[in-house]
Protein backbone atom coordinates (compact mmCIF):
# COMPACT_ATOMS: atom_id res chain seq x y z
CA UNK A 1 0.00 0.00 0.00
CA UNK A 2 2.90 2.58 1.31
CA UNK A 3 6.03 2.57 -1.10
CA UNK A 4 9.20 1.26 0.73
CA UNK A 5 11.43 3.06 2.82
CA UNK A 6 14.66 4.69 1.57
CA UNK A 7 16.96 3.04 3.78
CA UNK A 8 16.66 -0.25 5.32
CA UNK A 9 14.33 -1.09 8.62
CA UNK A 10 14.84 -3.67 11.21
CA UNK A 11 11.91 -5.94 11.30
CA UNK A 12 9.61 -6.12 13.72
CA UNK A 13 8.65 -9.51 15.12
CA UNK A 14 5.09 -10.53 14.19
CA UNK A 15 2.13 -9.45 16.42
CA UNK A 16 0.93 -12.33 18.46
CA UNK A 17 -3.10 -12.92 17.72
CA UNK A 18 -3.93 -13.70 21.37
CA UNK A 19 -3.95 -12.34 24.76
CA UNK A 20 -1.05 -10.61 24.86
CA UNK A 21 -1.72 -8.81 22.06
CA UNK A 22 -0.67 -4.82 22.69
CA UNK A 23 -3.34 -3.86 20.02
CA UNK A 24 -6.99 -2.52 20.66
CA UNK A 25 -9.76 -5.01 20.57
CA UNK A 26 -13.13 -4.20 19.09
CA UNK A 27 -15.94 -3.49 22.05
CA UNK A 28 -18.85 -4.01 22.18
CA UNK A 29 -20.70 -1.77 25.08
CA UNK A 30 -24.05 -3.47 24.82
CA UNK A 31 -22.06 -6.90 26.52
CA UNK A 32 -24.74 -6.70 29.07
CA UNK A 33 -27.35 -8.50 26.03
CA UNK A 34 -25.07 -9.64 23.78
CA UNK A 35 -21.59 -10.57 25.18
CA UNK A 36 -19.84 -8.87 22.51
CA UNK A 37 -16.97 -7.47 24.94
CA UNK A 38 -13.37 -7.82 24.40
CA UNK A 39 -13.65 -9.73 21.31
CA UNK A 40 -10.60 -11.07 19.49
CA UNK A 41 -11.01 -12.82 15.92
CA UNK A 42 -13.59 -12.79 13.22
CA UNK A 43 -16.18 -15.03 11.49
CA UNK A 44 -16.86 -14.26 7.81
CA UNK A 45 -17.02 -11.67 6.96
CA UNK A 46 -13.62 -9.97 8.10
CA UNK A 47 -14.69 -6.81 10.77
CA UNK A 48 -14.91 -3.24 9.68
CA UNK A 49 -12.61 -0.81 10.45
CA UNK A 50 -15.08 0.26 13.54
CA UNK A 51 -14.01 -3.60 14.67
CA UNK A 52 -17.42 -4.74 14.68
CA UNK A 53 -18.42 -7.88 12.73
CA UNK A 54 -21.62 -7.59 10.27
CA UNK A 55 -22.61 -11.65 10.61
CA UNK A 56 -22.47 -11.44 14.46
CA UNK A 57 -24.49 -7.81 14.87
CA UNK A 58 -27.14 -9.06 12.67
CA UNK A 59 -27.64 -12.60 14.67
CA UNK A 60 -27.88 -10.39 17.51
CA UNK A 61 -30.21 -8.14 16.38
CA UNK A 62 -32.21 -11.38 14.90
CA UNK A 63 -32.15 -13.06 17.83
CA UNK A 64 -33.80 -10.22 20.18
CA UNK A 65 -36.40 -9.63 17.69
CA UNK A 66 -37.33 -13.11 18.16
CA UNK A 67 -37.06 -12.86 21.87
CA UNK A 68 -39.33 -9.78 21.72
CA UNK A 69 -42.18 -11.71 19.37
CA UNK A 70 -41.50 -14.81 22.34
CA UNK A 71 -42.60 -12.57 24.88
CA UNK A 72 -45.91 -10.90 23.04
CA UNK A 73 -46.76 -14.77 22.26
CA UNK A 74 -46.67 -16.05 25.62
CA UNK A 75 -50.56 -14.94 26.36
CA UNK A 76 -51.40 -16.25 23.39
CA UNK A 77 -50.24 -19.56 23.75
CA UNK A 78 -53.07 -21.14 26.04
CA UNK A 79 -56.11 -20.43 23.47
CA UNK A 80 -53.64 -21.63 20.25
CA UNK A 81 -52.14 -24.85 19.64
CA UNK A 82 -50.42 -22.73 16.48
CA UNK A 83 -49.33 -20.27 18.66
CA UNK A 84 -47.70 -23.02 21.69
CA UNK A 85 -45.56 -24.91 18.69
CA UNK A 86 -44.08 -21.55 16.81
CA UNK A 87 -43.36 -20.24 21.37
CA UNK A 88 -41.34 -23.63 21.42
CA UNK A 89 -40.05 -23.53 18.39
CA UNK A 90 -38.71 -20.50 18.98
CA UNK A 91 -37.40 -20.64 22.32
CA UNK A 92 -35.26 -23.95 21.29
CA UNK A 93 -32.57 -21.77 20.17
CA UNK A 94 -33.22 -17.69 20.46
CA UNK A 95 -31.49 -17.81 24.50
CA UNK A 96 -28.56 -20.27 23.06
CA UNK A 97 -27.77 -18.74 20.24
CA UNK A 98 -27.41 -15.45 22.58
CA UNK A 99 -25.42 -16.90 24.81
CA UNK A 100 -23.37 -19.06 22.46
CA UNK A 101 -22.25 -15.32 21.20
CA UNK A 102 -21.49 -14.36 24.22
CA UNK A 103 -18.99 -17.01 25.43
CA UNK A 104 -17.41 -16.17 21.68
CA UNK A 105 -16.71 -13.10 22.61
CA UNK A 106 -15.39 -13.85 25.98
CA UNK A 107 -12.79 -16.11 24.73
CA UNK A 108 -9.80 -13.14 25.75
CA UNK A 109 -11.59 -12.51 29.37
CA UNK A 110 -9.27 -12.76 31.95
CA UNK A 111 -8.68 -10.92 35.55
CA UNK A 112 -7.23 -7.75 33.92
CA UNK A 113 -8.50 -4.53 35.52
CA UNK A 114 -9.48 -2.91 32.45
CA UNK A 115 -11.48 -5.99 31.53
CA UNK A 116 -12.94 -6.42 35.47
CA UNK A 117 -14.11 -2.86 34.91
CA UNK A 118 -15.73 -3.35 31.60
CA UNK A 119 -17.57 -6.52 33.08
CA UNK A 120 -19.07 -4.66 35.89
CA UNK A 121 -19.88 -1.20 34.20
CA UNK A 122 -21.38 -3.16 31.48
CA UNK A 123 -23.06 -6.07 32.98
CA UNK A 124 -23.60 -5.03 37.13
CA UNK A 125 -24.13 -2.31 37.20
CA UNK A 126 -26.90 -2.15 34.60
CA UNK A 127 -28.43 -5.41 36.70
CA UNK A 128 -28.18 -3.18 39.55
CA UNK A 129 -30.24 -0.25 37.87
CA UNK A 130 -33.15 -2.35 36.44
CA UNK A 131 -33.84 -4.78 39.16
CA UNK A 132 -34.81 -1.82 41.22
CA UNK A 133 -36.23 -0.44 38.14
CA UNK A 134 -38.34 -3.55 37.21
CA UNK A 135 -39.39 -3.68 40.81
CA UNK A 136 -40.56 -0.41 41.50
CA UNK A 137 -42.51 -0.69 37.94
CA UNK A 138 -44.29 -3.95 39.28
CA UNK A 139 -45.40 -1.70 42.46
CA UNK A 140 -46.89 0.90 40.16
CA UNK A 141 -47.96 -1.06 36.78
CA UNK A 142 -49.44 -4.30 38.70
CA UNK A 143 -50.66 -2.05 41.49
CA UNK A 144 -48.23 -4.08 44.06
CA UNK A 145 -46.78 -1.85 46.74
CA UNK A 146 -45.29 -4.46 48.62
CA UNK A 147 -43.09 -5.77 45.92
CA UNK A 148 -39.89 -6.45 47.05
CA UNK A 149 -36.05 -5.06 45.87
CA UNK A 150 -34.25 -7.98 45.81
CA UNK A 151 -30.77 -8.71 43.97
CA UNK A 152 -30.63 -11.88 44.89
CA UNK A 153 -33.91 -12.70 42.99
CA UNK A 154 -33.55 -11.25 39.53
CA UNK A 155 -37.08 -10.50 38.15
CA UNK A 156 -37.99 -11.37 34.20
CA UNK A 157 -34.94 -10.22 32.13
CA UNK A 158 -32.70 -9.53 34.65
CA UNK A 159 -31.29 -13.29 34.97
CA UNK A 160 -29.30 -12.88 32.16
CA UNK A 161 -27.19 -10.30 33.56
CA UNK A 162 -26.55 -12.46 36.57
CA UNK A 163 -25.77 -15.24 34.38
CA UNK A 164 -23.60 -13.61 32.32
CA UNK A 165 -21.21 -12.18 35.05
CA UNK A 166 -20.41 -15.13 36.51
CA UNK A 167 -20.18 -17.18 33.38
CA UNK A 168 -17.68 -14.36 32.48
CA UNK A 169 -15.77 -14.48 35.94
CA UNK A 170 -15.39 -18.34 34.76
CA UNK A 171 -13.75 -18.06 31.79
CA UNK A 172 -10.28 -17.89 33.20
CA UNK A 173 -11.49 -21.78 34.55
CA UNK A 174 -12.50 -23.26 31.21
CA UNK A 175 -9.44 -22.63 29.71
CA UNK A 176 -7.83 -24.60 31.64
CA UNK A 177 -10.23 -28.12 31.70
CA UNK A 178 -9.04 -30.51 29.26
CA UNK A 179 -13.30 -31.20 28.16
CA UNK A 180 -14.58 -28.32 28.80
CA UNK A 181 -18.25 -29.03 26.86
CA UNK A 182 -18.71 -32.58 28.40
CA UNK A 183 -17.88 -31.33 32.11
CA UNK A 184 -20.49 -27.91 31.64
CA UNK A 185 -23.14 -30.34 30.50
CA UNK A 186 -22.84 -32.57 33.14
CA UNK A 187 -22.97 -29.66 35.68
CA UNK A 188 -26.50 -28.87 33.48
CA UNK A 189 -27.92 -32.31 34.40
CA UNK A 190 -26.82 -32.20 37.90
CA UNK A 191 -28.71 -29.07 38.34
CA UNK A 192 -31.84 -30.11 36.58
CA UNK A 193 -32.08 -32.91 39.03
CA UNK A 194 -31.21 -30.70 42.19
CA UNK A 195 -34.26 -28.83 43.63
CA UNK A 196 -31.85 -27.58 46.73
CA UNK A 197 -30.21 -25.08 44.36
CA UNK A 198 -32.80 -22.57 45.10
CA UNK A 199 -33.93 -19.65 43.34
CA UNK A 200 -31.45 -17.10 44.69
CA UNK A 201 -29.19 -15.35 41.69
CA UNK A 202 -31.37 -17.55 39.40
CA UNK A 203 -29.05 -20.00 39.50
CA UNK A 204 -30.42 -22.78 37.60
CA UNK A 205 -30.18 -20.77 34.89
CA UNK A 206 -27.12 -19.80 35.54
CA UNK A 207 -26.49 -23.91 35.53
CA UNK A 208 -28.61 -25.45 32.63
CA UNK A 209 -27.89 -22.87 30.27
CA UNK A 210 -24.08 -23.02 31.15
CA UNK A 211 -23.03 -25.34 28.19
CA UNK A 212 -24.23 -22.93 25.58
CA UNK A 213 -21.74 -20.20 27.06
CA UNK A 214 -18.60 -23.03 27.23
CA UNK A 215 -19.62 -24.15 23.96
CA UNK A 216 -19.09 -20.63 22.38
CA UNK A 217 -15.76 -20.05 24.18
CA UNK A 218 -14.56 -23.15 22.28
CA UNK A 219 -16.06 -22.15 18.98
CA UNK A 220 -13.50 -20.68 16.23
CA UNK A 221 -14.59 -18.37 13.14
CA UNK A 222 -14.32 -21.23 10.83
CA UNK A 223 -17.09 -23.06 12.57
CA UNK A 224 -19.08 -20.34 11.74
CA UNK A 225 -18.09 -20.64 8.21
CA UNK A 226 -18.95 -24.41 8.34
CA UNK A 227 -22.83 -23.51 9.07
CA UNK A 228 -22.99 -20.75 6.68
CA UNK A 229 -22.71 -23.54 3.64
CA UNK A 230 -25.52 -23.30 1.23
CA UNK A 231 -25.62 -27.06 2.12
CA UNK A 232 -26.04 -26.22 5.63
CA UNK A 233 -28.92 -23.21 5.15
CA UNK A 234 -30.58 -25.51 2.46
CA UNK A 235 -30.98 -28.25 4.90
CA UNK A 236 -32.01 -26.19 7.55
CA UNK A 237 -35.32 -26.05 5.88
CA UNK A 238 -37.14 -29.01 6.25
CA UNK A 239 -34.93 -29.45 9.72
CA UNK A 240 -37.50 -26.25 10.86
CA UNK A 241 -40.61 -27.97 9.17
CA UNK A 242 -39.72 -31.03 11.41
CA UNK A 243 -39.39 -28.96 14.34
CA UNK A 244 -42.66 -26.83 14.14
CA UNK A 245 -44.04 -30.30 13.83
CA UNK A 246 -42.97 -31.79 16.56
CA UNK A 247 -43.61 -28.71 18.33
CA UNK A 248 -47.17 -28.49 17.18
CA UNK A 249 -47.42 -32.54 18.28
CA UNK A 250 -45.87 -32.02 21.82
CA UNK A 251 -48.16 -29.08 22.91
CA UNK A 252 -50.82 -30.62 24.30
CA UNK A 253 -48.19 -33.14 26.09
CA UNK A 254 -45.24 -31.16 27.16
CA UNK A 255 -44.65 -27.97 28.98
CA UNK A 256 -43.03 -24.83 27.86
CA UNK A 257 -41.42 -24.05 30.93
CA UNK A 258 -38.60 -26.57 30.01
CA UNK A 259 -37.48 -24.37 27.71
CA UNK A 260 -37.23 -21.90 30.73
CA UNK A 261 -34.49 -23.73 32.45
CA UNK A 262 -35.36 -22.42 35.79
CA UNK A 263 -36.80 -25.25 37.49
CA UNK A 264 -35.45 -28.34 38.20
CA UNK A 265 -37.27 -32.18 37.22
CA UNK A 266 -38.73 -32.13 40.41
CA UNK A 267 -40.50 -29.12 40.36
CA UNK A 268 -41.63 -29.94 37.40
CA UNK A 269 -43.46 -32.40 38.15
CA UNK A 270 -41.79 -35.57 37.16
CA UNK A 271 -38.48 -37.75 38.20
CA UNK A 272 -35.06 -37.09 38.23
CA UNK A 273 -34.15 -39.27 35.30
CA UNK A 274 -36.56 -37.69 32.63
CA UNK A 275 -35.15 -34.36 34.08
CA UNK A 276 -31.70 -35.54 32.76
CA UNK A 277 -32.98 -36.95 29.77
CA UNK A 278 -34.79 -34.37 28.89
CA UNK A 279 -31.59 -31.65 29.77
CA UNK A 280 -29.35 -33.70 27.24
CA UNK A 281 -32.33 -34.00 24.52
CA UNK A 282 -33.11 -30.09 24.80
CA UNK A 283 -29.32 -29.20 24.78
CA UNK A 284 -28.76 -31.26 21.68
CA UNK A 285 -32.23 -30.13 19.77
CA UNK A 286 -30.88 -26.63 20.82
CA UNK A 287 -27.29 -26.67 18.81
CA UNK A 288 -29.17 -28.31 15.92
CA UNK A 289 -31.70 -25.25 15.40
CA UNK A 290 -29.44 -22.50 16.69
CA UNK A 291 -26.63 -24.19 13.75
CA UNK A 292 -29.84 -23.73 11.41
CA UNK A 293 -30.32 -20.35 12.79
CA UNK A 294 -26.75 -19.00 12.41
CA UNK A 295 -27.27 -20.51 8.39
CA UNK A 296 -29.57 -17.93 7.57
CA UNK A 297 -27.68 -14.91 9.42
CA UNK A 298 -26.34 -12.47 6.81
CA UNK A 299 -22.83 -12.01 6.92
CA UNK A 300 -22.97 -8.63 4.88
CA UNK A 301 -24.06 -5.45 6.02
CA UNK A 302 -27.95 -4.73 6.12
CA UNK A 303 -30.15 -1.73 7.28
CA UNK A 304 -30.26 -3.77 10.89
CA UNK A 305 -26.43 -4.65 11.19
CA UNK A 306 -26.41 -1.06 12.81
CA UNK A 307 -29.09 -2.12 15.13
CA UNK A 308 -26.91 -5.22 16.46
CA UNK A 309 -24.88 -3.19 18.81
CA UNK A 310 -27.90 -2.15 20.88
CA UNK A 311 -29.44 -5.40 21.25
CA UNK A 312 -28.85 -5.20 25.24
CA UNK A 313 -31.21 -1.77 25.08
CA UNK A 314 -33.70 -3.70 23.31
CA UNK A 315 -33.40 -6.61 25.74
CA UNK A 316 -33.54 -4.65 28.77
CA UNK A 317 -36.20 -1.65 27.45
CA UNK A 318 -39.07 -3.84 25.79
CA UNK A 319 -39.14 -5.70 29.34
CA UNK A 320 -41.29 -2.72 30.86
CA UNK A 321 -43.78 -3.10 27.72
CA UNK A 322 -43.90 -6.78 27.79
CA UNK A 323 -45.10 -6.84 31.34
CA UNK A 324 -46.54 -3.85 31.44
CA UNK A 325 -49.62 -5.62 28.76
CA UNK A 326 -49.72 -8.75 30.96
CA UNK A 327 -50.94 -6.29 34.11
CA UNK A 328 -52.59 -3.55 32.41
CA UNK A 329 -54.64 -6.66 30.80
CA UNK A 330 -54.44 -5.41 27.22
CA UNK A 331 -54.68 -9.38 26.21
CA UNK A 332 -57.72 -10.17 28.17
CA UNK A 333 -59.37 -6.39 27.02
CA UNK A 334 -59.05 -6.97 23.63
CA UNK A 335 -60.00 -10.68 22.38
CA UNK A 336 -59.53 -10.24 18.63
CA UNK A 337 -55.56 -10.38 19.76
CA UNK A 338 -56.05 -14.06 19.82
CA UNK A 339 -57.23 -13.97 16.59
CA UNK A 340 -54.82 -15.42 13.76
CA UNK A 341 -54.73 -11.47 11.99
CA UNK A 342 -53.84 -10.50 16.02
CA UNK A 343 -51.15 -12.97 16.25
CA UNK A 344 -49.91 -11.48 13.15
CA UNK A 345 -50.84 -7.85 14.56
CA UNK A 346 -48.55 -8.64 17.87
CA UNK A 347 -46.14 -10.05 16.34
CA UNK A 348 -45.23 -7.01 14.23
CA UNK A 349 -45.60 -4.77 16.55
CA UNK A 350 -43.50 -7.03 18.83
CA UNK A 351 -40.77 -6.63 16.50
CA UNK A 352 -41.03 -3.02 15.40
CA UNK A 353 -41.06 -2.14 19.30
CA UNK A 354 -37.59 -3.97 19.78
CA UNK A 355 -36.43 -2.73 16.67
CA UNK A 356 -37.02 1.01 17.96
CA UNK A 357 -35.13 0.13 20.77
CA UNK A 358 -32.22 -0.36 19.55
CA UNK A 359 -32.00 2.51 17.19
CA UNK A 360 -28.74 4.78 18.00
CA UNK A 361 -31.13 7.31 19.37
CA UNK A 362 -32.32 5.39 21.95
CA UNK A 363 -28.30 4.59 22.45
CA UNK A 364 -27.44 7.78 22.78
CA UNK A 365 -30.02 8.04 26.04
CA UNK A 366 -29.35 5.47 27.26
CA UNK A 367 -25.62 6.09 27.37
CA UNK A 368 -25.64 9.10 28.39
CA UNK A 369 -28.46 8.65 31.35
CA UNK A 370 -25.64 5.43 32.47
CA UNK A 371 -22.73 7.95 32.06
CA UNK A 372 -23.32 9.32 35.97
CA UNK A 373 -22.98 5.48 37.22
CA UNK A 374 -20.56 4.57 35.48
CA UNK A 375 -18.13 6.98 36.35
CA UNK A 376 -19.19 6.48 39.85
CA UNK A 377 -18.35 3.12 39.94
CA UNK A 378 -14.94 3.27 40.04
CA UNK A 379 -12.29 5.22 41.58
CA UNK A 380 -9.54 6.98 39.87
CA UNK A 381 -6.29 5.52 39.77
CA UNK A 382 -3.50 8.36 40.85
CA UNK A 383 -0.96 6.60 38.23
CA UNK A 384 -3.45 6.55 35.57
CA UNK A 385 -4.10 9.80 36.39
CA UNK A 386 -0.59 10.95 35.90
CA UNK A 387 0.07 8.94 32.26
CA UNK A 388 -2.81 10.83 31.62
CA UNK A 389 -1.44 14.00 31.97
CA UNK A 390 2.18 13.02 30.65
CA UNK A 391 0.44 11.70 27.59
CA UNK A 392 -1.43 15.02 27.05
Amino acid sequence: MFPAAPTPRTELPPARAAEGSGRPEPTDRSSGADGAEGAEGAAPPAPKSDGRNAFFDNAKYLAIVLVAMGHAWEPLTDGSRAAEALYMTVYTFHMPAFIIISGYFSRSFDMRKDRLQRLVTGVAVPYVLFETAYAFFKRWADDDPGHPISLLDPWFLTWFLVALFIWRLTTPLWKVVRWPIPLAVAIAVLASVSPDIGDDLDLQRVLQFLPFFVLGLALRPEHFKLVQRRAVRIASLPVFACALVMAYWAAPRMSSAWFYHRDSAQELGTTWWIGAVMTLALFGCSIVMTACFFSWVPTRRTWFTVLGAGTLYGYLLHGFLAKGSRFWGWFDDYAWLHSPLGEIAVTLLAGGIVTALCTPPVRRVFRFAMEPTMAWAFRKDPADTARARVSA
